[in-house]
């Protein structure tokens, strides 16, 4: 066992184990007051159940034997045999729940999609087969060095598209397939609590760092990069959101400002590892353009109720992430690859790559999860009754309210 390694794995599992309750912070305060535990139920409950699901049978089917590079086996089921250390001098375990973690914070970012209208019980039975059906094989696919991506030379450093793609788009046709709310206001008249919000986010932003550096798997000049790459990233992200929205209302806002950092984060993810300083400025500047015009699109010209922007921000910003990857990646910063970006080596291949990634992710997050929902939509409805949805999901489902009278 390498100690410094596994020390630094164990730091980076728990700050993205930090992410997931953050998530939640960040949600419940862009919501409406009577929804905020709800909100925080939704998003952590995955805490319990993906963390079951990810030990039971989705750690297996992610990285323990193959099929056509699409989907592992159970050989590892139940963690069935998982000992050692893995080639960094890192406990295989510890790699499982580091690993997990990945798993949790993808299935808490759909949820924001669908606070306010949506049955516990209904995400609950989604997040558990999506996290299997879904999660499981995009990360076998990519992650895995038997991974039909992966082995075509596609490149996603620590999640654009297992984690970020997929999910936003998992939320988008959550929203296509629940509905939108009854009551529908703009994020910043519903927002019951933005310090809570901003404390939430820069949380998340903390977490991101051991998300991206802790990817890497060891202690090295790879891991150096994420790091500081990621907080670049996050700040050109950040200061990019609030130019956007002095250009186009004259008044910058925290809330803003916090979706352009998240953006940032988004952008920088799938290439982290493999870029440097100056191409991370000019991600996290147009991750976070791309992002704001995607807004835009989603919820003013399409009207999709995509409640806390989980497609605008993590769909569209997976996207535009990992195809940056394909024009800025470069073996000065990772030797390891194949192929370099476009503007670096003028060689098409890594960006056709990266297209074919982002399709992939896209199209099996899409089709799974309409199954999925479809199917609960046999056995009962997908929302709550306009009752419930008007009182307050707090009062009505929970019992509870978040600030006393």
């Amino acid at each position: 066992m390498d100690v410094i390694n596994t020390l630094f794995i164990m730091l980076c599992s728990l700050l993205v184990l930090l992410m997931t309750p953050s998530l939640a912070m960040f949600y419940s305060g862009l919501v409406q007051a009577k929804n905020a535990l709800n909100t925080i139920m939704n998003c952590f409950i995955v805490f319990g159940l993906v963390s079951f699901t990810w030990i039971f049978v989705g750690f297996s089917l992610a990285y323990e034997g193959d099929y056509l590079g699409i989907i592992g086996d159970l050989s590892a089921a139940f963690l069935n045999n998982v000992e050692g250390v893995n080639a960094n001098g890192v406990p295989q375990l510890l790699n499982v729940i580091y690993q997990m973690m990945f798993a949790l914070i993808a299935s808490a970012v759909i949820t924001g999609s669908l606070v306010g209208r949506v049955k516990l019980s209904v995400l609950a039975i989604f997040l558990i087969f999506w996290s299997i059906l879904v999660y499981a094989i995009l990360a076998h696919m990519i992650w895995d060095e038997q991974g039909f991506l992966l082995t075509r030379g596609g490149l996603d450093f620590a999640g654009g598209g297992v984690v970020h793609i997929s999910a936003g788009t998992a939320g988008l046709i959550g929203v296509l397939m629940v509905g939108a709310r009854k009551e529908i206001a703009h994020i910043s008249e519903q927002a019951h609590s933005i310090p809570y919000a901003f404390l939430g986010g820069i949380l998340l932003f903390i977490g991101w760092l051991g998300f991206n550096s802790g990817s890497a798997g060891k202690v090295d000049e790879i891991a150096v990069n994420a790091f500081i790459v990621t907080i670049i990233s996050a700040s050109s992200g950040y200061i990019a959101w609030i130019c956007m929205e002095i250009l186009n209302k004259q008044k910058p806002s925290i809330l803003g400002s916090l979706s352009g950092l998240v953006a940032g984060l988004v952008g920088i993810t799938p290439g982290c590892g493999y870029v440097g300083i100056a191409a991370s400025i000019i991600i996290g500047a147009s991750t976070a353009i791309v992002c704001f015009w995607g807004l835009i699109v989603i919820k003013y010209k399409l009207k999709l109720d995509d409640s806390l922007d989980a497609f605008s921000l993590h769909g569209f910003g997976g996207i535009w992430g990992a195809l940056c990857v394909g024009l800025f990646a470069t073996k000065e910063i990772n030797p390891s690859i194949e192929f370099e970006g476009l503007f670096v080596s003028f060689n098409p291949h890594l960006l056709l790559e990266q297209i074919m990634g982002v399709v992939v992710c896209f199209g099996i997050s899409a089709i799974i999860s309409f199954v999925i929902f479809k199917v609960i939509s046999y056995f009962t409805t997908l929302r709550v009754d306009s009752e419930h949805e008007s009182l307050g999901l707090d009062a009505s489902l929970h019992g509870e309210s978040a600030y006393k009278r």
